[in-house]
């Protein structure tokens, strides 16, 4: 065997005995994750992409902060960004950045998240390479590019936005059960040795960055699940032993999870939900559209703004999907602004079949620049015809 991989294999074992030691994590695949993000900290240089690990919990005393004491012990170069300025945080990042920590991201995130957006911009922006920040330098007159890469772990209550969750490894802590423990961490007496073991991960990878750049693993997921797992799964197949193999398992244990519990954006759900609300019909006037979206108890559009879902929000939102509204006669005579039902099948069959599949024979075919074509017949008891002629 390799020694250089013998000896990753096992300093990968001693950070994940370190890291059940003192944190109860899900799932041994969750372990597993967190052990291959912190030990790819200390190859960013190699990386393309610099995966977020997001430390998620329903409630407080889930041991998020605890997991991440332990992440800042032992990764490459923390750096904690609470009470730092986006100045600070965007100067601190070189061509070998250090690794960002945030605690209660909700301060990032959340609705006390005023003034962050330069913060926010910053770890969206920072999960790829060559994606730098432009400032006006008043002083030298000039454009200034400034390096947003860098990996980066955010701890906090409840689910982080769809641009940081999207590109993260996700973990969902829980609070202890009966018969679960854990051994106190203690910063001074503790910190040492995981900082030693950090220092053993950074000379083992970093005399291989090379080898590590030029890696390309056979991956069980695709697109952007591919970018993000990749360094860790690079990582793992350096060290070789069981870790091969863990590191795939983790990857679609967790990508699974996140495909099981994670919410639709607010686009993709607000198309399902116009999917329930036309039922039959195969038009609907706005307002008829509006007061049906909003009639569901459930749904977010009654609360969508100081006044719900507006027409004019509807409409901005639909026309992301080529969905726009037209003038159209109904049954009775009246005339309205709404929607075809026809111009709704591609985005439903493209964007959301697995929430609300399109039935069969509405599947229309995926040819660029093509649009389903609007209604030219009413049947008896729908509420819409064509559109009138001439305002298509």
């Amino acid at each position: 065997m390799n020694p250089s991989a013998n000896r990753g294999a096992v300093l990968l074992d001693s950070l994940l005995a370190a890291l059940t030691r003192y944190v109860i994590l899900p799932t041994p695949e969750a372990a597993d994750a967190v052990v291959l993000w912190i030990a790819a900290t200390h190859a960013q240089p190699a990386w393309p992409h610099a995966p977020r690990l997001v430390i998620r919990a329903p409630e407080k005393r889930c041991g998020k902060s605890r997991l991440l004491d332990v992440v800042e012990a032992t990764c490459h170069d923390p750096f904690i960004t609470v009470n730092s300025s986006p100045a600070a945080v965007y100067r601190s990042i070189t061509d070998d950045p250090p690794t960002l920590l945030v605690d209660e991201a909700d301060t990032i995130f959340g609705p006390k998240a005023d003034g962050n957006e330069d913060l926010r911009g910053l770890l969206n922006a920072g999960h790829q390479r060559n994606r730098p920040a432009k400032r006006y330098d008043a002083n030298t007159g000039r454009v200034e590019s400034i390096p947003t890469f860098a990996m980066a772990a955010l701890a906090g209550i409840g689910a982080m936005p769809d641009t940081i969750e999207d590109r993260a490894v996700v973990i969902r802590m829980r609070r202890r059960g009966p018969g679960e423990t854990v051994a106190p961490y203690r910063h001074r007496r503790d910190r040492p040795a995981l900082r030693q073991l950090a220092a053993d991960l950074a000379a083992w990878l970093r005399a291989d960055l090379d080898t590590l750049e030029k890696a390309e693993p056979p991956m069980p997921v695709e697109d952007r699940a591919a970018d993000t797992w990749e360094p860790l799964v690079v990582v793992a197949d350096h060290a070789g032993d069981h870790w091969t193999e863990r590191a795939r398992a983790a990857v679609l244990a967790l990508t699974a999870e996140a495909d099981d519990n994670g919410q639709p954006s607010t686009r993709v759900r607000l198309l399902a939900d116009c999917r329930t609300a036309f039922g039959s019909d195969t038009a609907l006037a706005t307002a008829d559209l509006l007061q049906r979206l909003k009639a569901d108890p459930e749904a977010p559009w009654a609360d969508y703004g100081p006044t719900g879902l507006t027409p004019m929000r509807l409409a901005a939102i639909l026309r992301e999907y080529e969905i726009r509204s037209s003038n159209i006669r109904f049954p009775d005579g009246t005339q309205a602004k709404g929607y075809q039902r026809a111009d709704f099948i591609d985005a439903w069959t493209r964007y959301c079949p697995t929430l609300d599949p399109v039935p069969e024979g509405e599947v229309v075919p995926f040819e660029r620049g093509s649009r389903p074509s609007r209604p030219s017949i009413i049947s008896p008891g729908h509420s819409g015809t064509a559109p009138i002629p001439g305002t298509a």
